[in-house]
């Protein structure tokens, strides 16, 4: 399943975070990409829709899949996604959650993510971002033909 991953930044350098209901930990702006959009659109509109902040997207900082890319629901069905994480900045507006997917929404100091209790996701991508912060990077093939 296609989607997208925001990392994105005010002007004093803080994260824009959201509080996930289902996981009840912090993590990146993000979600699936719809039928016919494009993946750009698509992280505009999920930052908008969880936080009612606009995103203006700078760069891709990269691609992730496999494992700990997979979402079990509480009704047994799971997916495995594939996430292009883009880096931006906010261009405008105050963090306010959702209500329905996330319970809270706030810009937080790189100190400040120390002390949250993070998605494993999202560890993974900020880690993406700091290691190859001006350049696309992705997951090494391990993958070889016997």
């Amino acid at each position: 399943m296609p989607t997208i991953v925001v990392i994105a930044r005010n002007p004093s350098g803080h994260i824009l975070l959201v509080h996930d209901r289902d996981s009840d930990n912090w993590t990146l702006p993000g979600g699936i990409i719809e039928p016919g959009e494009t993946p750009a659109d698509a992280a505009v509109r999920e930052v908008w829709e969880e936080t009612r902040v606009v995103a203006s997207l700078t760069h891709i900082v990269g691609v992730a899949g496999g494992p700990g890319c997979e979402t079990h629901y509480r009704n047994g069905d799971k997916i495995a996604w594939v996430a292009t994480i883009f880096g931006a900045n906010v261009a405008d507006g105050t963090p306010i959650a959702d209500g329905s997917e996330t319970t809270a929404a706030r810009f937080v100091s790189p100190e400040e993510l120390k002390s949250l209790s993070l998605r494993a996701d999202t560890i993974r991508f900020l880690g993406m971002a700091r290691d190859g912060y001006a350049q696309a990077s992705f997951q090494p093939a391990t993958w070889h033909p016997d």
